[in-house]
Order: C-alpha cells, then sequence, then structure tokens
C-alpha cells in the first residue's frame, strides 16, 4: 500500500485494528467509575479538594492507547522503498528510408508541398528511434545513399533537412531506389532490417525492376513498409518554369502505382499506406512507429528501509512508562 513519496505499507490490512482504539476509548468512559470504591456521606464539606493526581489518572490509559497504536502501526510495517532502473537494449532495429525527390514531390496536395511535409514528418519518425541506426536513400531517375546506417540521429536529421528535388535525373526509379535500400541493409547484423519506401508517382525509368528488388529484399528477411504519397484525383504539379526561373504549376491527374507498392509490402511481409494530405502522412509514421518496437529490457532494483522498529520501541516504551507511573505515582489511585 503507497502513502507518500516511496513510503509505503507492507501489511496494510492491520491498520483495521485502529477501530479498536475509538472502542477501547469509549468502554473506558463508562466503566472508569467503576474501577474504585465509593461511599455515600451526607456532605463532603469537609475534605480537600480532588487532587490534581487523581485528575491525571486517565492519562495512564491514553498511554495504554497511544502504546497499542503505536504497535499497530510498527505490525503494518512501514517501510521506505527506494527504486533505481536501469535499461538495456536487446535488440535494435536498423531502418532505412528510401525517399522520392523526383519532382512531382513539389506538387502542392500536401501544405506546403510533398517533400517540405515529408521532412517533418520523417523528422519526427526519427527522434522517436532513439535505439535503432537509420539511414537515407533518394532516388528520383536514379539512386544513391545519402547517408550510411547510423545511429548518429543529428547526422541523419541533417541529411533529412538536406533533400531537395533536382539532385537526381528525372523520373522515378522505385526499384532502384529499393535496391540502393536493400544493399544497404544486406550486411547489417540486426535481428530486424526495415525499409520505409515512399514514392508519389509510377516506376518509369532506372535499370531495377521492383519485383527483382522485392525478391531480393524477401530473401534477406527484409521488411519493406511502402507509401503511396498524394492526393486522390488532380494537384498542382510543377510543369515548366518562366523567363525568371520560376516554376509554373498545372492541375495534374495524381498517378501513383498502388497495385506494385501492395506487392512490394505484401511480399516481404511489411504494409502499404496511402497518404492523402499531411496529417494521414503523420498518423502513417506514428502507425509504422508502433508496429516496429525495439526490444528494451529493463532492470529495476528495490532498496528497503524497514520504518517499524522505532514504533516498536515507542509502543513498548510507552507501555513501560505507564506500568511506572501506576506504580508509582498513581499507585494510592490504583
Amino acid at each position: 500500500m503507497k502513502l507518500w513519496n516511496n513510503l509505503e505499507l507492507t501489511n496494510p490490512e492491520f491498520l483495521w485494528l485502529f477501530l479498536l482504539i475509538p472502542l477501547l476509548a469509549i468502554w473506558y468512559f463508562f466503566v472508569r467509575k467503576k474501577d474504585k470504591a465509593t461511599l455515600t456521606i451526607s456532605s463532603v464539606k469537609g475534605f480537600k479538594e480532588t487532587s490534581v493526581l487523581a485528575k491525571l489518572k486517565p492519562m495512564l490509559y491514553v498511554l495504554r492507547l497511544l502504546a497499542l497504536s503505536a504497535l499497530i502501526l510498527a505490525m503494518a510495517r512501514p517501510r521506505n522503498v527506494e527504486v533505481s532502473t536501469k535499461t538495456k537494449t536487446t535488440s535494435g532495429i536498423d531502418i532505412v528510408m528510401a525517399i522520392d525527390i523526383s519532382a512531382s514531390m513539389l506538387a502542392k496536395d500536401l501544405r506546403p508541398n510533398r517533400l517540405e511535409a515529408l521532412k517533418v514528418v520523417a523528422k519526427d519518425f526519427v527522434n522517436q528511434r532513439p535505439n535503432d541506426r537509420i539511414g537515407i536513400v533518394v532516388y528520383a531517375g536514379e539512386s544513391f545513399s545519402q547517408t550510411p546506417i547510423t545511429s548518429d540521429k543529428r547526422i541523419v536529421l541533417n541529411s533529412i533537412d538536406r533533400l531537395n528535388w533536382g539532385d537526381l535525373d528525372g523520373g522515378t526509379a522505385i526499384g532502384m531506389g529499393l535496391g540502393s535500400a536493400v544493399n544497404r541493409l544486406k550486411d547489417s547484423k540486426s535481428s530486424s532490417k526495415v525499409i520505409i519506401l515512399l514514392t508519389d508517382g509510377v516506376n518509369n525509368s532506372g535499370f531495377i525492376d521492383p519485383k527483382t528488388a522485392t525478391e531480393l529484399a524477401k530473401e534477406l528477411n527484409i521488411k519493406v513498409y511502402t507509401i503511396g504519397i498524394g492526393t486522390n484525383g488532380t494537384a498542382e504539379f510543377p510543369v515548366a518554369r518562366d523567363i525568371d526561373g520560376r516554376l509554373i504549376f498545372r492541375m495534374q491527374p495524381v498517378e501513383i502505382d498502388e497495385a506494385l507498392l501492395k506487392y512490394i509490402a505484401n511480399e516481404t511481409e511489411g504494409k502499404y499506406f496511402r497518404a492523402t494530405n499531411n496529417e494521414k502522412l503523420e498518423s502513417i509514421y506514428d502507425e509504422i512507429n508502433k508496429l516496429e518496437k525495439t526490444e528494451i529490457e529493463e532492470f529495476k532494483y528495490y532498496n528497503y528501509q524497514e520504518k517499524y522498529r522505532p514504533l516498536v520501541l515507542l509502543g513498548g516504551f510507552l507501555v513501560l512508562f505507564e506500568m511506572l507511573l501506576r506504580y508509582t505515582v498513581f499507585r494510592s489511585f490504583i
């Protein structure tokens, strides 16, 4: 039974004995007049006033009740508990985020655009994985590893901040993006290996077939979560530049190869998601974060300091003190 701070009672059931205290007090109040003989006389004018000691005699019973209270509390066994905790990561996860950075990621169906919305969510995801190693692979018409798998979250976060379209040739090479991510994880010793593949289009370039890359991931026991990012219907896409070099946006239909993304996820025992807005994208990464839990072993060490001994000594002292007073100072009144 928890009291306050670190103090607890091991045997709180003994506290029910405190119900005896008021009953004993009531009993004493009604029977205390019967513990002395009475004498009926016509007048007490010739007697002195009752002595102070006679008036203090009930204090003996109070001492006895206090002693009983102390012993009851001692039987409840109060003790102070100090808990120290030590955690140990028993199985970290190696995660590679394969991110599409083609020009279509500038579409404005997510705020302010798909790429910037992804950066915010991806950084939050990284911050929630303190015990895992994470790497970044980017792809468009080709692919490359932007950040190797590392436990240094500062490097990963800086890499996400630097994500920018136009660093690679145009197109969407889903197969190459997945293949590069698999290549990063092939030598991993982790018991759990995960790829989060995000794209907003269809595979239209690259020399690695997505299904071939999927088979490689499957053979290496790599789980792939696929995310199709983009609203249903149409969105503002960059289509050209004006004479000042600024991008020109026009409404275009959103095309995502969901059949391929579902195939990749199903074959690798992962899961496919569709992010149609900022809130959905955030909830997807939250769900992946919950699905891929790092095993953490927690050790708790308890240090107990028993507090019943002083109460036993106090109860014993009160009993002895009451007996001493009863057979010395109050002897003539017993």
